[in-house]
């Protein structure tokens, strides 16, 4: 007969729900901020005007807390990895680290630092980019149907608005547009005026009533100047054919002083108000990837979304190893979210395959066993997916997988549905599209395979780069 120990530790759950209280992490804690008052951190052209931007900045903010090495790594990565820019609002610092002063080994091990503020020894030394990653992994600007609008669904659209955000996070996949040049990365730029783009994008789904959806995005929509924001959206909602608009903003999390300014707050209940007259879905998503981001700041800010008049605020985190690639991780987050914030779990995304991201990305399998892991734990409806974007396919569910090869990390996929590009292709449903897998997590028989099939990685990554900054300067040459 088994002990009650014993039954007790058979009756013990894989996870635990705790129901857990947000708390603000205290400013004070770092040498830059100690004597910055809450009005003042509530502000948010303080926070905008605060931003760390560069290493100088960043040991301004941390004082003598942190070792030399540490900045010496965040250097180097700036130097030779990163394909983003530092840009970190007062706000995402703060909660790096959030209930301790921090250390140097605290600040390396800390799942926000990892994404936000990536430094050279967290990436794969073997392969630090997949020899299949590109810039624009996703080939949104081939499906441009007008430059910035990406028609890669039958009856939807992204429309990027514009190429900057409140923050930039180091897995960005829009990083070959959005944010400033990196010695990695040489940007490519919109050549049409804002108005002319904007204008274009109206003029198009005016005139293709197949599309109902659209997310407004970049960029985050938090850098669009309001009444530019506002009008661009209520334009959207004379079009008849468009009955779901979305707004992408990780600003919610990052900078959510914005969505709480007066200014924002009651634009949107006029938007809102007018969504609703017309039957429109208007809703907001965000993008959390660690439960330590979510603070009452955040859940303030998405409950004025809400009160506003917003149908819904949602969560599209991204999978990253390091952050929340792990069952417990991404139900805290969840919880976090759902129970405290009133943001409902929407999607995970593996992390896409841009240059330099593999020590991020996830092999399928591992998302497979992630999405079995978090299941039944949350309402059926605040259940998150965990999808793949595959490139030339776009999201699929991680379970919808044709065919894998697991020794070699391939698998094969296919869609129902024929993107803006491939009208006239007869084999567009039928082709099996690849993805890839990252080379560390593979069996060493894998691992020799791409040895003696991808060259060396270090030499394709410096090509790569070369050749995305030659396609850069030609994008912008008149």
């Amino acid at each position: 007969m088994a002990s009650l120990r014993e039954e007790d530790a058979l009756s013990e759950q894989p996870y635990r729900y705790i129901q857990r209280d947000l708390v603000e992490p205290d400013w004070r804690r770092l040498p830059a901020w100690q004597d910055v008052t809450p009005g003042q951190w509530a502000d948010v052209q303080w926070q905008r005007a605060h931003c760390v931007k560069n290493l100088r900045q960043l040991r301004q903010v941390y004082g003598g807390l942190l070792a030399e090495e540490f900045y010496a790594d965040a250097e180097r990565d700036q130097a030779e990895r990163a394909t983003m820019s530092i840009l970190l609002p007062p706000q995402m610092v703060n909660t790096m680290v959030p209930d301790a002063v921090p250390s140097t080994g605290a600040m390396y091990a800390d799942p926000v630092r990892r994404y936000m503020l990536p430094v050279f020894s967290d990436r794969d030394r073997t392969w630090p980019s997949h020899p299949h990653a590109s810039r624009d992994s996703l080939h949104e600007a081939e499906m441009w149907a007008v430059e910035g609008l990406t028609h890669r669904y039958p009856t939807k659209v992204l429309a990027e608005v514009l190429p900057t955000c409140p923050q930039y996070c180091g897995h960005c996949t829009r990083m070959d547009l959005v944010g400033n040049s990196t010695p990695l990365v040489a940007k490519h730029k919109f050549e049409l005026k804002p108005v002319d783009r904007l204008d274009a994008m109206v003029e198009y789904l005016r005139t293709n009533p197949g599309v109902r959806d659209v997310v407004v995005s970049g960029g985050d929509v938090a850098n669009m100047p309001w009444p530019r924001l506002e009008a661009f959206v209520a334009r959207l909602l004379e079009i008849e054919n468009v009955r779901d608009i979305r707004l992408a903003s990780k600003a919610l999390m990052g900078l959510p002083q914005h969505w709480l300014s007066d200014d924002v707050r009651s634009g949107m209940e006029r938007l809102a108000t007018t969504a609703r007259g017309r039957g429109v879905m208007l809703a907001i998503h965000t993008h959390v990837n660690a439960a330590q981001q979510v603070t009452p700041l955040v859940a303030d800010a998405a409950k004025a979304m809400l009160e506003a008049g917003v149908r819904d605020v949602r969560n599209q985190g991204v999978l990253l190893r390091g952050v929340n690639a792990d069952a417990h991780q991404l139900l805290d987050l969840c919880f976090a979210l759902l129970d405290g914030a009133a943001i409902m779990p929407y999607y995970f995304y593996m992390c896409d395959m841009i240059p330099n991201a593999e020590h991020w990305r996830v092999a399928v399998h591992q998302a497979q066993r992630l999405q079995h892991a978090i299941m039944g734990y949350l309402p059926g409806f605040a259940t998150p997916r965990i999808v793949c974007d595959v490139p030339y396919v776009g999201k699929r569910w991680v379970h919808q997988i044709e065919e894998y090869d697991r020794e070699r990390g391939i698998s094969y996929w296919t869609k129902n549905y024929r993107t803006g590009i491939e009208g006239s292709d007869p084999a567009a449903l039928t082709r099996a599209y690849e993805y890839y897998d990252p080379i560390d997590t593979l069996p060493e028989q894998g691992q020799a395979w791409w040895r003696g099939h991808a060259g060396d990685a270090m030499t394709t990554g410096h090509a790569l780069a070369a050749a995305s900054r030659q396609a850069a300067a030609a994008a912008v040459m008149p």
